[in-house]
């Protein structure tokens, strides 16, 4: 078959990439030093050590660009990886675009999303230290199911705080998290210093993914056998989840493309990293393409956030980071998108947009929905809310291509499956869906507990 036929390109195994690639040691300018949280001194490794392996911890802060990944990992990437890169012909015909769409589907894995990509590499590096147990916190409930299984699969326990407006929302996501053998509760919780304080505040709380990583830490600070896991934001969190972008460019070598605009939705900005970070190099010998981030307009961390130190949870128990953030403080609305509710975005992230290297859009509920239900309509593939926010983008980068009289060659990463996410669909197809937006107003208010560095 032509490459002008093929819907999925789908490398060979041997193809799964040998090496995690770091961004890091090609980046202009690196991040400022991650802070002790109650110090405000510059953070020491031995800092991270209560709730982190020591493996993790070197990955953090090297400086190598390539980093091996064990054959225990790559082992068990084997059973989803290496991903299917799709052409999106369907979409391109109903949208009646000139443009080339791709689409990188990590919704293939055993979890329906791109988080074992990470949770696998966390857990085996806390297995072979003899940690026994993980504690972790879940917006959407992607990652603490990714973490659920790859618990199981290097026989951990696993404890996931979920934050209590997806718990309610998607309670099909803690059935597999349970599943799996984990223990899921829902966040606030009463099982924490952290998760009281906010209950007596508010015992209506619907909690966010800062306070589920306060109560977390919290969990894995009070127990020497227990570590604390993160699924996003920080920098071993966007290596691991490089396989991504390195994949795509392997399969789109394959066809003889290149991305003019290659796009992933943005929380805490992993699976945007990714997506994008293997195209970094490209970007800085003078290649000619576009890296968007695309977030919810009701958590806008990157098109409206300020670039400052901040906590990476609520209560100021984890390191402060130069970031782009909301304050810690910020209680993002219930959105659909669960997974996308962050305060603050990785530093790694942060850092290559505040040098301009990356860009950023905020998207509204109702339009990203729209572009879900024609994706599904189309493609056949009923995409994460998450994801649908790099849809979102990705239609309109075609029909503004097509409104200039160009040709461009689109990717993104749909990076998970929304077959649990229905109720969010429900809501849509009702007509009961809001969009909301994050004010100047409340912007303000929520910059005001910043720590002062």
């Amino acid at each position: 078959m032509s490459k002008d036929e093929l819907y999925k390109i789908i490398l060979p195994e041997e193809k799964i990439p040998k090496f995690w690639y770091n961004v890091q040691a090609d980046m202009p300018n690196l991040p400022e030093p991650g802070l002790n949280p109650q110090t405000l001194k510059p953070l020491a490794p031995s800092d991270l050590e209560p709730l982190f392996a020591r493996e993790l911890i070197m990955q953090e802060v090297s400086r190598e660009r390539f980093i091996e990944i064990p054959n225990e990992v790559r082992d068990l990437y084997k059973q989803y990886r290496p991903s299917p890169l799709y052409r999106a012909r369907q979409l391109e015909k109903a949208l009646g675009t000139s443009s080339r769409i791709y689409y990188k589907y990590e919704g293939v894995s055993p979890v329906g999303s791109h988080k074992l990509n990470s949770a696998l590499p966390q857990v085996f590096y806390n297995k072979i230290e003899g940690i026994k147990r993980i504690s972790t916190e879940t917006g959407a409930g992607q990652w603490g199911t990714a973490l659920s299984l790859a618990c199981k699969l290097f026989g951990l326990e696993a404890m996931v705080y979920m934050v209590k407006v997806s718990y309610n929302q998607k309670p099909y996501r803690r059935s597999i998290m349970e599943l799996y053998g984990a223990t899921c509760v829902p966040s606030p919780s009463p099982l924490t210093e952290s998760g009281r304080k906010i209950l007596s505040r508010n015992p209506d709380s619907g909690g966010s993914l800062g306070i589920a990583i306060s109560e977390a830490v919290e969990d894995a600070a009070t127990r020497d056998d227990t570590h604390y896991s993160l699924g996003s934001v920080l920098n071993h969190v966007c290596l691991h989840q490089t396989v991504i972008g390195q994949e795509v460019k392997e399969a789109l070598e394959l066809v003889d493309d290149y991305p003019d605009v290659l796009i992933a939705c943005c929380g805490g900005g992993t699976n945007f990293a990714g997506m994008a970070f293997p195209f970094i190099p490209d970007k800085l010998a003078g290649k000619n393409i576009r890296l968007v981030a695309v977030e919810p307009a009701a958590c806008p961390t990157l098109t409206k956030g300020a670039f400052a130190y901040d906590f990476g949870d609520s209560v100021g128990l984890v390191p402060a980071f130069k970031m782009y953030t909301l304050g810690h403080d910020f209680m993002p609305s219930g959105i659909h998108a669960g997974g996308l509710r962050y305060h603050g975005d990785s530093a790694l992230v942060s850092q290559l947009y505040h040098d301009g290297l990356i860009e950023a859009v905020a998207v509204k509920q109702n339009a990203t929905f729209e572009a879900a239900m024609m994706f599904a309509q189309t493609e056949c593939i009923v995409p994460a809310p998450e994801s649908a926010h790099a849809i979102r983008a990705a239609i309109d980068e075609a029909m503004k291509a097509d409104q200039e009289g160009v040709k461009k060659t689109i990717v993104f990463n749909l990076s998970g499956h929304g077959l649990i996410d229905l109720y969010s669909y429900d809501l849509y197809l009702s007509g009961k869906m809001e969009d909301v937006e994050f004010s100047d107003a409340e912007m303000q208010d929520s910059l005001k507990t910043l720590p002062r560095v």
